[in-house]
């Protein structure tokens, strides 16, 4: 059901909490009345499940409304990405962009807005907000929220007669940057950390870190409008210009993080830092609040506050040891196996641009946001126009797999397999299936998991008649400047497995994986992969490097083989007990073949597939 707007009455069985409860929009986002502005939608409106209650609040680069999610019988926050310098509600629920260079901006802060849920959906930290669901349309994208009741940092110590304790302090302080240090293990950084996008929690005060403002960011990047991206005071020399060789990192938000400790001791920001790369006036906490705190505290924060980047701690573990807060990590605890790729420091999501498909084509149903590689259907991708690259969210280098690469040219050559020596029987229940022993029972071979035989194998075993073929854009890909880009053509329809061999021996599932939905093909369709804006990458060392593309007629599972993840992509293991393992599996069921997943569990389903295996080379 596509997300509509009309007037909606709640039934008995929809009851709603309170409307005392209010949502918290971020630092961006100014209180609004319950109206709005002319870029809000209406009271009543449906997207998806949710019905739109009120605004919550509307700042330069969304819109927050408090929402009601008849699913679950919830109050939710509902965040609307839109930009009011670079777009316009059109029509109904439609966004229109403005077109040049307004464009371009917008799509790449959309990017990093979706970027920004998928990174949160990640997690179940309690000093991070929480992304229920995430999804793009209208020709913008939306992202759900619990509601938090409590009042800003600010609003605190701005009500209170005196600076807090010590001890008040560093418990705002230490679930901070243990925020932090979540998303600084994925090379993101905040670059926003300030009293106003601290949240304490009604009835426990505890600190919840908000508005990473990821798509206000890459937008101000975009437009230089840095007075709309950085608070003077609590932002570092190096977000105010590229200097050579000064670096965003971890010390950026400890710069900032410091600043917010210093507003709640003196009741104000230290000097803006780029005054003080000229005239430095900034007096030392452990000169000005000497006797009130620690001086080990005032010392730390001082170094934290350093102009130049490398005099202050380079690590969150660092600060907290500096501070005195070392082991009291709090405990995070990830909710998806799917991890981000690393990016270089103070790198933002979404600097490459991606063509987009008209306004009228973008509706769709609200997709979960943490689930990787469910085996729900999803739509076949078309190739772009031109054959332009697809980019991904940010960049999505698969450095893990090595060189990753190419398949060598090929004409259309829809073929049925050579008839095998064994066919599978057409239903097998899942039950029935054998299991291989475990892999300590094993004899461990001297020699590694020949993936490469592997590949034949799973080839060899396929179902007669499926006729799969694969096709590279380029028939030789080079390190560092080629990306791989692929189109399948399948006789039969089914669910898309990507497998990578790279020259270094890494083996990787590129499909499915947990950034982008779970491909599928037509009956005699084509599909041009990567599907959506994920983008891969030509990596060294240079060499012969291979494909093993399946197409099976229900989902499959590998887990047989012992996968492990790998930034949201499935890695295997190619050593003995791997070997081992393969060894164990059937002939009419090698083990990168898998197992077809029935459902409901426990019905019989086929275990049909198809399989092609290309060679090919990666050159410098």
């Amino acid at each position: 059901m596509a997300p509509h707007a009309k007037p909606m009455s709640p039934s008995p069985d929809d009851e709603k909490p309170p409307a005392a409860l209010v949502p918290l929009p971020t630092a961006a986002e100014a209180a609004l009345p319950a109206e709005g502005s002319g870029n809000a939608l209406p009271a009543g409106t449906m997207l998806g499940e949710f019905e739109l209650l009120a605004v919550a609040g509307e700042g330069g680069f969304a819109i927050v409304y408090r929402a009601w999610d008849h699913s679950l019988k919830r109050q939710v926050a509902l965040k609307e990405y839109l930009p009011a310098t670079l777009a316009m509600r059109h029509s109904g629920l439609q966004v229109l962009v403005k077109p040049g260079r307004q464009a371009e901006a917008f799509w790449k802060g959309l990017d990093s807005f979706v970027m920004e849920a998928q990174l949160l959906a990640r997690f179940d930290h309690p000093a991070l907000v929480k992304v229920f669901r995430f999804w793009e349309a209208n020709g913008t994208a939306y992202m759900v929220m619990p509601f938090y009741e409590g009042r800003t940092l600010r609003d605190e110590l701005r009500g209170r007669a005196d600076p807090p304790d010590e001890a008040t302090l560093l418990g705002w302080l230490g679930p901070v940057a243990d925020a932090l240090a979540v998303i600084h293990a994925e090379r993101w950084y905040h670059r926003d950390v300030a009293p106003d996008n601290v949240l304490l929690l009604a009835n426990s005060g505890r600190p919840l870190l908000l508005d990473f403002g990821a798509a206000r960011q890459v937008i101000g990047d975009m437009t230089q409008a840095l007075t709309v991206i950085l608070k003077p005071g609590y932002a570092p020399i190096e977000q105010y210009t590229d200097i050579p060789g000064v670096h965003q990192g971890p010390w950026t938000d400890l710069y900032a993080l410091a600043a917010v400790a210093h507003f709640a001791i003196c009741g104000k920001t230290p000097p803006p830092s780029v005054g003080r790369m000229l005239t430095d006036s900034y007096q030392p906490l452990a000169q000005v609040a000497a006797g009130r705190y620690s001086d080990r505290l005032l010392q730390a924060l001082d170094r934290a506050l350093s102009v130049k980047p490398d005099g202050r701690p380079q690590s969150i573990e660092a600060f907290k040891q500096s501070i005195g807060l070392q082991g009291a990590a709090l405990t995070v605890q990830a909710t998806s196996q799917t991890q981000l790729p690393g990016r270089s420091p103070g790198q933002l999501p979404g600097h490459e641009s991606r063509p987009r498909a008209a306004p009228a084509s973008e509706t769709q149903e609200p997709a979960l946001a943490a689930l990787p590689a469910a085996p729900a259907q999803a739509p076949e991708t078309p190739a772009a126009a031109g054959n332009e690259p697809v980019r991904a969210r940010g960049w999505w280098p698969i450095a893990a797999a090595g060189a990753l690469l190419a398949v060598a040219g090929a004409a259309w050559l829809l073929r049925p397999p050579s008839p095998t020596p064994a066919s599978p029987p057409a239903a097998i229940p899942v039950a029935a299936l054998p299991t291989p022993a475990s892999s300590a029972a094993l004899p461990a071979p001297a020699a590694p998991w020949d993936v490469g035989g592997e590949f034949a194998r799973v080839v060899q075993a396929q179902t007669a008649g499926w006729g799969l073929d694969v096709a590279l854009d380029k028939p030789t890909l080079r390190i560092a400047r080629d990306k791989l880009v692929f189109t399948l053509r399948s006789l039969q329809e089914g669910h898309v497995y990507v497998y990578h061999h790279s020259s270094d021996g890494q083996l990787l599932q590129l499909y499915p994986n947990g950034l982008t939905p779970p491909p599928r093909i037509a009956k005699g369709g084509t599909l041009r992969l990567p599907q959506g804006r994920l983008d891969f990458n030509v990596e060294g060392p240079a060499g012969p490097s291979q494909l093993l593309v399946l197409v099976s007629r229900w989902p499959r599972d590998h887990q047989q083989a012992a996968p492990r993840d790998d930034h949201g992509f499935l890695s295997f293991a190619i050593d003995a007990a791997a070997a081992a393992r393969a060894a164990a599996a059937p002939a009419s069921q090698p083990l990168l073949a898998g197992r077809p997943v029935c459902t409901p569990p426990g019905k019989a389903c086929s275990d049909a597939y198809g399989a092609t295996r290309v060679v090919f080379t990666v050159t410098p």
